[in-house]
């Protein structure tokens, strides 16, 4: 028996994958949850097999919400759910600890065969998705920013100048300012707020 719980915040898509297993015998579902808060409260008491997990959530992200129960309840099976194949998102989502991906549009008999194989603790990804991943692979790739990066262009995205965050991270101004445009050539973006926009829309910070 699969235990399965769902957090997604459209009714509609609640009820459409509660219709499509209520028949299974060989999935129990647990319920679900349209709010990050809501899901933390019901795993506090029960712990499913699989949980379904929207990527675009009100409160929180679905990949921040997904690496957070990962930290917490390692053992729970995740599987991102999502209308886009958005490379990125979904690279995101599996480094966040997601152990499968699915479309929203999903047939049934994917749905199931998702929960039985991320159930027995292996990764699924749709047709769809895998295609869109290999498709846009290596082209979709996205520079990876290193610990020191990623953390000066939080304080950037903040609004913090060089010298704050110099002082901030007990570096120079001049050790940020080179940071800062070794970004921009990386990411082969012109002025910061491009940078911003591009780490921000891909998840990246």
């Amino acid at each position: 028996m699969i235990r399965v719980f769902i957090i997604d915040d459209h009714q509609m898509i609640l009820e459409g994958i509660h219709s499509l297993l209520e028949e299974e015998k060989e999935i129990e579902w647990l319920g679900s949850a349209k709010l990050p808060d809501e899901l933390m409260a019901f795993l506090k008491t029960t712990l499913p097999d699989v949980l379904l997990m929207d990527i675009n959530l009100p409160q929180k992200s679905g990949l921040d919400l997904c690496k957070e129960v990962k930290e917490k309840y390692p053992a729970i099976g995740i599987i991102g759910l999502s209308t886009s194949d958005q490379v990125s998102v979904i690279r995101k989502m599996k480094e966040n600890g997601a152990s499968g991906f699915l479309l929203k549009d999903a047939t049934k008999q994917e749905i199931i065969t998702a929960l039985q194989e991320v159930s027995k603790g292996r990764e699924y990804v749709s047709f769809s998705v895998a295609e869109a991943l290999k498709k846009r692979a290596p082209n979709d790739q996205l520079p990876v920013l290193t610990k020191r990066e990623k953390e000066i262009l939080e304080l950037i995205a903040e609004g913090l100048t060089n010298q704050e965050i110099a002082v901030k991270l007990f570096l120079n101004s001049t050790t940020i300012d080179s940071h800062r445009k070794n970004m921009l050539t990386k990411f082969k973006v012109k002025n910061t707020a491009a940078l911003i926009k591009m780490a921000m829309s891909n998840h990246l910070i």
